[in-house]
């Protein structure tokens, strides 16, 4: 039994966030962007957090994806508290357990395919057997495989989406976060990415989407609907 099968049981929720709020202050302005945000996903979900521009779903996910922390409330990971922890152990956290695919790809350019899905592992310290291993099943799952030595420049917008969808599934995570992640993209490529997080989540992924696409928010099984910082709606699809 694993130390996740000890620690945590089936009715457990894999996140929870309690009273969460987030203020931004300037020497001026305090701009409150989540107002008492109170959610749980549940292992094995496919979540949509849908709204209007300046929503505050981008930031919600930041702080879901701990690359941001609430001003106050409490943020349970895997029934952890993690909304507090400090920037070292958020990171090691994100390498581990998150994988997050952003709007803009986020690829580094001087490095090719196979380095950018591998690179994540290496600051894991994976031994090379399993790098390649992990390298190798990730680009086949997303079709990408014939790609491997080519740099993003020589890639289109839906392959450098394909190949950022790879890397954030290599280190197995407990949930994947997608920000937007079709809106670099024609429709075509758009569909193409939400079919692989549809695939994702039917082989078992825990898949958390921002998207202001209401067509694409009812690909997920659940909709959550923010509007200015709070929840204002949260449904399962008919």
């Amino acid at each position: 039994m694993t130390q996740v099968e000890q620690t945590i049981s089936p009715s457990s929720p894999l996140i929870q966030l309690k009273g969460v709020k987030k203020a931004f202050f300037t020497e001026e302005l305090e701009t409150h962007a989540l107002s008492d945000i109170h959610l749980e996903i549940a292992k094995g979900e496919y979540v949509a957090i849908e709204g209007p521009s300046g929503s505050g779903k981008t930031t919600l996910l930041s702080i879901l994806g701990l690359l941001d922390t609430p001003s106050s409330g409490a943020y349970r990971l895997h029934d952890r508290e993690v909304g507090s922890l400090d920037a070292r152990e958020r990171a090691r956290i994100r390498n581990r357990e998150i994988g997050f695919i952003f709007q803009t790809f986020n690829l580094i350019g001087d490095l090719t395919v196979w380095e950018n899905v591998e690179l994540p592992l290496l600051y894991r310290g994976l031994p090379t057997a399993e790098r390649k291993r992990r390298v190798e099943a990730a680009l086949d799952r997303v079709k990408m495989t014939h790609r491997k030595g080519h740099m993003p420049f020589q890639l289109s917008g839906g392959q450098q989406q394909r190949i950022a969808v790879a890397r954030a599934v290599a280190g197995d995570p407990l949930v994947l976060f997608a920000d937007e992640p079709t809106g670099s993209l024609d429709s075509k490529n758009g569909d193409t990415v939400m079919d692989l997080l549809g695939e994702l989540h039917a082989s078992g992924a825990t898949v958390c989407i921002v998207t202001h696409s209401q067509e694409y928010a009812r690909r997920a099984a659940r909709t959550i609907h923010i509007f200015d910082g709070r929840v204002v709606g949260d449904a399962l699809a008919a």
